[in-house]
């Protein structure tokens, strides 16, 4: 007999961390979830970016129990059929040549970061081991990826950090220029800060940043783990720069929901990492990287990266008209399907609010950061569970403002 628990469970046993909703959600479908009290929600979250053609989607359940009646795992001493496909795949779509395979989107830059001063060391010497990124940046939780990452607080009271980082503003071109030398190993971005805020890139910045990294001998690495797998309408968002990077890691989306990671790397920077120099029990194993394979056919499509498109407008003119009502936000942004709403300065540290009161009317979305509500839903998502969200999230904003 299964063991019932709720949500109470979670403060007994799990280590606090986390500060979960009061809901257990147990099923979904598409776009839409159902709790444990079989309360409905429209999914405007897709599991922080994660669940890009929805819940139980029935090609990936095919694949998955397909897979399952082969074998789940193979150790890295031999390779497989599943992994070498996607890796193949991954390469004919990108500017990538060579892929590691991993288990998360923190597993992938610090596969990156790793990759990055080794390639210095190998080709320049030890002095060139200095790594620019960006304040507001979020690369993961790893000692080495909150130390890249520019917030602070993730790396309260878990110093001696690892050394050798500096940070500038983003879309600031100069101070970059003031930062970045010979010593300098790589520079690291968010083509769109997710976490930060949802700030795309200025397409000059960006270029500049290209043109900065060459001139010095810097590697680019481009952290897609949000903006990657068609969130922001092309397969990833380095395509809509007009600039390439020479590593790329993608995660979230590239599962569907099932662990899995990758980094990308062009053929002279992959060299770096040779025979023994990093790994993964569970990296490529034939399990996730079927499903990935799987995820990679249904999004790199016309028909659905256009779509995110359309549906990008969809959500814009939606938080447009509530605004137009309710005057709650000072800017909306973003790409794809990666959309941002900054609250007023009546709301200002308090995003969450909007969250908690969506929540309430049976609909999931994120915040980033402390003033921006953030949406990242299925690229599929259905127009008529879109015109759904908008209209449970007009009630929620309609009683936060009355109860201002």
């Amino acid at each position: 007999m299964t063991e019932q628990v709720t949500r109470a469970t979670f403060d007994e046993v799990m280590v606090p961390n986390y500060a979960p909703a009061a809901i257990i959600p147990v099923r979904g479908e598409g776009s839409r979830m159902w709790d444990s009290n079989d309360k409905e929600y429209v999914d405007f979250a897709g599991g922080i970016a994660v669940t890009a053609v929805g819940h139980s989607h029935p090609k990936l359940v095919e694949v998955m129990r397909d897979q399952a009646d082969k074998f789940w795992h193979v150790a890295n001493v031999m390779t497989n059929e599943p992994a070498l496909r996607l890796a193949k795949k991954l390469t004919e779509k990108t500017f990538a040549d060579r892929v590691f395979f991993c288990n998360s989107g923190g597993e992938a830059n610090e596969a990156a970061f790793k990759l990055v001063r080794r390639h210095a060391y190998l080709n320049y010497g030890p002095e060139k081991h200095e790594i620019i990124a960006f304040n507001k940046s979020f690369h993961g939780r790893t000692l080495f990826t909150v130390s890249v990452g520019g917030q602070p607080k993730y790396k309260e009271g878990f110093e001696p950090t690892p050394q050798g980082i500096s940070h500038c503003d983003y879309n600031d071109i100069e101070q970059l220029k003031a930062l970045i030398s010979d010593r300098t190993c790589a520079v690291v971005m968010e083509p769109i800060q997710g976490e930060g805020g949802i700030i795309p890139a200025d397409l000059e910045f960006a270029k500049q940043v290209r043109e900065l990294c060459d001139q010095y001998n810097a590697l680019l690495v481009f952290d897609e783990v949000q903006s990657g797998v068609g969130r922001t309408g092309t397969l990833f968002a380095y395509e809509q720069l007009g600039v390439t990077p020479d590593v790329l890691t993608s995660a979230k989306a590239l599962g569907n929901g099932f662990p899995v990671g990758a980094m990308l790397a062009t053929e002279s920077a992959a060299q770096s990492l040779g025979f023994g120099t990093h790994g993964s029990t569970y990296g490529g194993n034939p399990m996730a990287c079927v499903i990935a394979e799987a995820v990679i056919d249904i999004i790199d499509t016309p028909e659905v990266l256009d779509g995110v498109k359309a549906r990008h407008k969809l959500f814009v003119d939606g938080l447009t008209a509530i605004n137009e009502k309710y005057s709650v936000f000072k800017d909306i942004r973003g790409m794809g399907l990666l959309i941002g709403a900054e609250v007023v300065d009546t709301y200002k540290g308090n995003a969450k609010v909007f969250l908690n009161a969506a929540l309430e009317e049976g609909l999931l979305m994120l915040v980033a950061g402390p003033d921006v509500v953030r949406m990242a839903p299925s690229l599929i998502i259905p127009e008529a569970d879109i015109a759904e969200g908008f209209a449970r999230l007009d009630k929620a904003v309609a009683k936060v403002v009355a109860n201002a």
